[in-house]
């Protein structure tokens, strides 16, 4: 981490990713395709201002906003571990030879990459996931290659969309670290704040020629980001964790596996689930072979196939792992909740179903 920077006033966010693709930088961030906002390999031209959107319970829009304005939507379908954790990899190839296979790991190249426009929930995800893929007796060392190559340019939340619940998880809307570089924009032709994170950000800012910021824009900056946290209309629980381990029988888990799907929408949009399988695929003539990590999820009934069949077999058994493990088990195997409180579960369920209202119904007190 860097020495204390204060921060500076930058006019337009193009100028930052240009500078970033000058100094040979991949730059992926946001950008609109396909109805919503996915994270590819962009352009300054291609960031999506003047767009919002609208999320509510099984729904998505993006929306024409102030034309004026750079970032004021919000998640998407997508998050960073689409990049981070590949949805499909390779992980090894092996060749007969003489004395028998040779193995040899795959290595993806991984450029010097920016992400460009993280959000504070994003933050706290990545970070949860670092501690999923090193965690002291295991370490994936392509995720840890990647995840070191890259500088995170975060957005700070100056709106927040009704699925949003960052602040009751204490993820957001506001990052305090994790950032190499950190932007807020301001109200509408004032600009934007830039915080610098690390010596790397530094490096970057310094190419810049940018003039410190006003204590007005610094306190501007801030109360943006309290005013996207107070917009907040959903919160999880307090002491959700413990009620869900000691509730594996509540009458609330027949009630919504009878309206999931089991589609596993939740878990593909999740910015922290992390579930996968391992595929081996192998030539004709069983030379060579080559064995492929995919995402997989808990929703799957084959996830937790062992000879006999499956070990959940019902809709019921496979949500309650799904939620009690992401927000209660995942204490003690991580150290943190797996929930962020994007609302991406919430926006993405085909039928709505809604993580804040289930936890809900698990805290309020039981009759009799």
């Amino acid at each position: 981490m860097t020495q204390t920077i204060a921060p500076l006033h930058l006019a337009d966010p193009t100028v930052l990713v240009a500078a970033l693709l000058a100094d040979g930088y991949r730059v992926i961030g946001p950008q609109a395709a396909h109805g919503a906002i996915t994270y590819d390999p962009l352009t300054a031209a291609e960031l999506p201002k003047g767009l919002t959107d609208t999320q509510e319970p099984a729904t998505y829009r993006l929306v024409a906003g102030d034309p004026a304005r750079w970032f004021d939507y919000v998640v998407g379908p997508q998050s960073w571990k689409k990049w981070l954790f590949p949805a499909r990899q390779k992980l090894f190839s092996a060749d007969r030879g003489a004395d028998g296979f040779e193995v040899t790991p795959h290595e993806a190249d991984w450029p010097k990459t920016a992400f460009f426009g993280v959000r504070a929930c994003e933050i706290a995800a990545m970070e949860i996931q670092d501690r999923v893929f090193d965690n002291g007796t295991f370490a994936d060392t392509a995720y840890g290659a990647r995840r070191a190559g890259t500088l995170i340019v975060a957005v700070q939340c100056a709106r927040s969309a009704a699925t949003c619940f960052c602040a009751s998880m204490d993820t957001g809307p506001r990052a305090k670290a994790g950032f190499d570089l950190a932007l807020t924009e301001l109200a509408t032709g004032d600009g934007l704040l830039l915080e610098i994170g690390s010596d790397r950000g530094a490096a970057i800012a310094a190419t810049l020629g940018l003039t410190a910021a006003t204590a007005a824009q610094i306190a501007a900056a801030h109360a943006a980001t309290d005013t996207a946290a107070a917009q907040q209309t959903r919160a999880m629980p307090k002491g959700i964790a413990p009620i869900l381990k000691d509730n594996p029988d509540h009458p609330q888990w027949d009630d919504v596996a009878n309206r999931c799907l089991g589609c596993a929408n939740c878990t593909l949009a999740c910015p922290t689930c992390f579930c996968s399988d391992v595929e081996d695929v192998t030539d004709l003539a069983g030379d060579h072979a080559e064995r492929w990590r995919s995402w997989d999820s808990c929703f799957s009934v084959d996830f937790t196939y062992v000879h006999g069949g499956s070990v959940r077999r019902s809709a019921k058994s496979r949500y309650r792992q799904w939620m009690t493990h992401k927000l209660s088990a995942w204490h003690e195997q991580f150290g943190s909740s797996g929930c962020t409180g994007c609302g991406r579960c919430i926006a993405w369920c085909p039928v709505g179903i809604d993580i804040t209202a289930e936890a809900a119904i698990f805290a309020a007190p039981q009759e009799g």
